[in-house]
């Protein structure tokens, strides 16, 4: 699939440092029509050389971009292809078995939702489906919350829950919502590798939750993970109702153009083409090897001006809509996780990475604007501008002046009032709202990624951060199982932290130990006691 893409630049203005910001305007805007998209890079302060004096690393940049695409090894400590773009344009994809994967798992997603609204496929109890719950963490959640906010409303087909924790206090929450809807609600289950924990402790509530009400778990769930993974056996074994594919070649951060993000979509009735042809049309303009044309690499190298490309400073985005609060979260991920690393990709220390935070405005003109203004002038900001208040014609709160005026104005003054300040900011200018532009606007912040990735140099496709933390968890739960086993074996005794520490052969974990002894004492049906002490660490705990 190829789409025709317009990129223009408004004007061709020489601008020297007495020219007018209008000029500068002029001189970098970039615009794109094949998305309705608009990029304002005029009040970012770089030199007049910047851009030329970056276009040997923004080239070697386009070509491994160019190479991804084609398939290289880009992922080279976990020796993997990096896929996502095929998922948009599977026309692109060189290996033919993944290619038809792409279209077979997109055809099942829209013959799936079809027989779901149809009432083909029902509940095992009787009526139709009318609520999803999905339960997944990081890429398998975030992508699906963003769509869902950005994209839904009272009218959709099948109204969307989401677990992307393991709280109990969250589940019991969701739970309560759904009520006694729970006999028409599909669960999605999504998880790659099928072993991450806390996508599988929301099943087991979930399915215990169903059990207690004498519902069939097994007939309304679905899984969404990778070929023969733990996940993926249980499901067949156990009969589910669906299981859709993962693939080891989509991150989880960049999951949302495939069936992690499509079916929950389809499902709500979103139209998942539109989605994906917002995406392929933004890759197909960032393709582009013309630095003032391309809107991801103009986006990559703000960054790095910003930064000094070396995250020296934080990106705080600024979304003028509500639908788009979930934004700042998301882009969290997909920058922090993709950038934030400790080794670049030759194995030396870079420390690298760009901070993100943000929410909506104009809600955060009454929050931490005052210190972005200010306070400390570490950040750059990334205001997203929406041109289209609603879908009628909206109430004059004024005279001539609408709540959408308003808004509008709200973010023209925290702008300028920011480069008043001295603060830089990236204006992202679109028409709407719509499934179109929300998958170009993932799309340009994935592409904008992997071209600042290449700039600084670090792997853009792995997380051993993540990974680093989930080992670290499995080992308190594995020093809790050995304590309660002590704790068992001495019923009726209470000791300090540091006695039951020294009495396990863990004295130098006391401080753990001290935790989840805390921990247990403070929930019911754990059967873990404690006298209170002069202080907290001196506690003594005990099974009765």
């Amino acid at each position: 699939m190829t789409v025709a893409t317009s990129s223009i630049l408004c004007g061709d203005v020489d601008v020297d440092t007495n020219a007018t910001l209008w000029e500068r305007y002029k001189q970098f805007y970039c615009q794109v029509d094949a998305i309705g998209l608009g990029l304002d890079i005029s009040r970012m302060k770089f030199s007049d050389t910047f851009l030329s004096d970056m276009a040997g690393p923004i080239e070697r940049a386009f070509s491994e971009m160019d190479d991804l695409e084609g398939g290289a090894i880009v992922n080279a400590d976990e020796q993997r292809m990096v896929g996502h773009y095929w998922l948009r344009d599977s026309e692109l994809c060189a290996d033919a078995e993944a290619r038809d994967a792409i279209e077979s798992a997109l055809a099942s997603v829209r013959e799936f939702a079809r027989s779901v609204h149809d009432g083909v496929i029902t509940p095992s109890g009787g009526g139709q489906f009318c609520r999803i719950l999905s339960v997944g963490i990081g890429g398998s959640a975030l992508g699906p919350q963003f769509v869902t906010q950005a994209l839904g409303g009272p009218g959709d087909r099948m109204a969307a829950h989401f677990v992307d924790n393991t709280d109990p206090d969250g589940l019991d929450r969701v739970l309560a919502e759904i009520g006694d809807d729970l006999g028409q609600t599909m669960v999605l289950i999504i998880s790659k590798s099928g072993g991450t924990k806390e996508t599988r402790n929301g099943m087991l509530e979930i399915k215990a939750a169903f059990e207690k009400r004498g519902l069939n778990f097994e007939k309304q769930a679905v899984a969404i993970t990778g070929d023969g993974s733990a996940l993926d056996q249980i499901a067949a074994k156990d009969g589910w109702l669906k299981r859709f594919p993962m693939w080891d070649w989509v991150g989880g951060r960049t999951s949302e153009m495939s069936t992690v993000g499509l079916v929950p979509a389809a499902l709500q009735g979103f139209d998942i083409d539109a989605l994906l042809a917002g995406a392929a049309a933004c890759d197909e303009a960032t393709r582009m090897h013309d630095v003032r044309s391309n809107p991801a690499a103009l986006l990559a190298l703000m960054w790095y001006h910003a930064c000094d490309g070396k995250g020296t400073k934080a990106m705080v985005v600024l979304p003028y809509k509500d639908r788009l609060g979930l934004f700042s979260k998301y882009l969290q991920q997909l920058v922090m996780e993709s950038v934030g690393k400790r080794l670049d990709r030759q194995g030396n220390v870079a420390h690298q990475g760009i901070t993100v935070y943000g929410n909506k405005g104009s809600t955060d003109q009454h929050a931490y604007v005052q210190q972005l203004r200010d306070g400390l002038n570490n950040f750059f900001a990334v205001f997203v501008e929406v041109l289209k208040d609603r879908d009628g014609a909206s109430f004059e709160v004024e005279d001539g002046v609408t709540s959408g005026d308003f808004l509008s104005g709200f973010l023209q003054g925290t702008r300028a009032a920011l480069y008043e300040a001295d603060r830089e900011s990236v204006t992202i200018t679109v028409p709407d709202v719509s499934a179109r532009t929300v998958g170009a606007l993932i799309a340009l912040f994935e592409r904008a990624v992997g071209f600042y990735a290449s700039l600084v140099d670090v792997n853009a496709y792995h997380q051993p951060g993540v990974e680093a933390g989930k080992k670290a968890a499995e080992d308190v739960i594995a020093l809790q199982r050995k304590l309660m086993a002590s704790l068992r074996d001495h019923a009726g005794e209470h000791r300090t932290a540091d006695e039951w520490a020294a009495s396990i052969g863990e004295a130098d974990r006391a401080e753990a130990i001290f935790k989840i002894l805390r921990h247990l004492a403070a929930n019911k049906g754990r059967n873990v006691s404690v006298q209170a002490g002069p202080c907290a660490m001196s506690g003594r705990y005990g099974v009765s």
